[in-house]
């Protein structure tokens, strides 16, 4: 035996032994907002702990759903992040979160939750079996479009807005959760 031939050797039985690693990392929750996201815990007991959704958590608190995104789903939530809130025109949000705009601001999060948990890859097959688009029904009743571009799932929204997933599969307790950079519209 050579020693290229015994130092190949071992290296493959170096990788072999870091396999379970590797595919443990990789099917590891991705960390948002600087938190770490547990497959254990539900979508609201997530969210409270991004840095990156405190206004969603804020609005979802105003818009008492609260216990309905805790119970048991499965869901699937496109969640914008504080800086897709910040694209809003200038005073929009605090006047979402006021009671008397409550209505308004449960259809607009509930446009960004679908029924059932959908990972991306079967959104992508479900785009893959539309011919380059698929229609999901939120539970506001309002659909979403999905479709792939440059390799990227973006949502457009009745009002042709379009956000693009950022993070994707944050598996919850009760769905899953893809972080989105726009808020979408009914």
């Amino acid at each position: 035996m050579t020693r290229k031939t015994l130092r190949a050797g071992m290296a493959a039985i170096a990788m072999m032994g870091l396999a379970p690693m590797l595919a443990s990392a990789a099917l590891a929750n991705p960390m948002v907002g600087g938190a770490a996201m547990y497959p254990t815990k539900n979508i609201v007991e997530n969210a409270v702990n991004s840095r990156d959704h405190t206004t969603l958590v804020a609005a979802v608190k105003a818009a008492g759903l609260v216990d309905t995104l805790s119970g048991p789903g499965p869901f699937t939530v496109f969640a914008p992040t504080n800086e897709a809130f910040d694209k809003l025109p200038a005073g929009t949000v605090e006047t979402l979160l006021k009671p008397e705009n409550k209505a308004t601001l449960v259809g607009i999060l509930t446009y960004h939750v679908v029924a059932g948990a959908m990972t991306s890859r079967q959104i992508a097959a479900a785009i893959k079996a539309g011919g380059g688009s698929a229609t999901l029904t939120t539970v506001q009743g309002e659909p979403l479009t999905a479709t792939m571009q440059m390799g990227k799932l973006v949502l457009t929204d009745a009002k042709g807005g379009m956000a693009t997933v950022t993070i994707k599969d944050v598996m919850q307790s009760n769905g899953v959760i893809h972080v989105v950079d726009t808020v979408l519209m009914p």
